[in-house]
């Protein structure tokens, strides 16, 4: 397989090798390698059980891989190196290098009892030890920034669901990750909010120089808005190419049935 991964020796900001992950008797993943470049934005696509959340799971310590490595701008996720070997890491390594990383989920999953400023401001404040003024400052710009700057005090059940996930964006974004990872953002959306919650990724996508790794549904977002487009399926990578090669001149038939079929609906 051709792939379009970054060259040995250039930076890389996620570094998988060899990545195993299995529930049970279904794996998942299969001795995945993957690198995903500084600034990259890498859209994951592939039929449903194929294991891609699984990766953004394992990137964000969600779900932990049964061999292989993980690598966060340069630094070991699940191990560390100790007279030159390389031995699993403790919990506290673990969420030193996992702060760099954090990931927009499928269902929102905001505090239902806290308002948007709220939600926006806790990991800031809890995670990160931000002061409280500081972390309400950045919150106030952050939802400004995903249009709900009049939104501050409502809580989640004042919203709709494109302006939760819009809130979701922003208390992602409240950490400064160095990747953020998106999984079926817009998925639980009725259709006529998708637009608003695209529209947000897309400003992220070309303002930002935020490394970002997504799996989507969204077939033509991804053609627009991905540097790199990777097919999976039953745990491995099948194509991985720029979205022209890959929406356009598949070289496998799984690729070339899979997108038959989703573009059909």
């Amino acid at each position: 397989m051709d792939t379009k991964q970054p060259e040995a020796g250039s930076d890389v900001m996620v570094r998988m090798r060899g990545v195993t992950k299995a529930f049970g008797e279904n794996v998942v993943l299969r001795e995945l390698d993957l690198d995903v470049a500084p600034g990259e934005k890498v859209v994951i696509i592939g039929p449903s059980g194929s294991g891609k959340t699984t990766i953004l799971r394992v990137a964000m310590t969600l779900e932990r891989p049964n061999a292989g490595t993980v690598e966060i701008d340069g630094r070991h996720l699940y191990h560390q190196e100790k007279n030159g070997k390389l031995v699993p890491a403790s919990e506290k390594h673990i969420r030193t290098v996992r702060s760099d990383v954090s990931m927009v989920f499928q269902h929102f999953n905001l505090f239902p009892h806290m308002t948007a400023l709220e939600n926006v401001t806790l990991a800031p404040i809890k995670v990160l030890g931000m002061g409280k003024d500081e972390a309400q400052h950045q919150a106030v710009e952050l939802l400004a920034s995903v249009g709900l700057g009049d939104k501050t005090t409502h809580r989640p059940s004042e919203l709709s669901g494109g302006q939760k996930q819009r809130v979701a964006i922003a208390r992602s974004l409240a950490i400064n990750p160095k990747v953020m990872c998106f999984d079926e953002v817009t998925s639980a959306l009725d259709p006529e909010l998708v637009g608003e919650v695209l529209g947000v990724l897309r400003k992220l996508a070309e303002e930002g120089q935020m490394t970002m790794m997504l799996v989507t549904h969204e077939m033509g977002f991804a053609s627009e808005m991905a540097d790199r487009v990777v097919m999976f399926d039953h745990g491995r990578i099948l194509e991985d190419g720029p979205p022209s090669q890959i929406f356009k001149q598949p070289a496998h038939e799984r690729t070339k049935a899979f997108l038959k079929a989703v573009l059909r609906h």
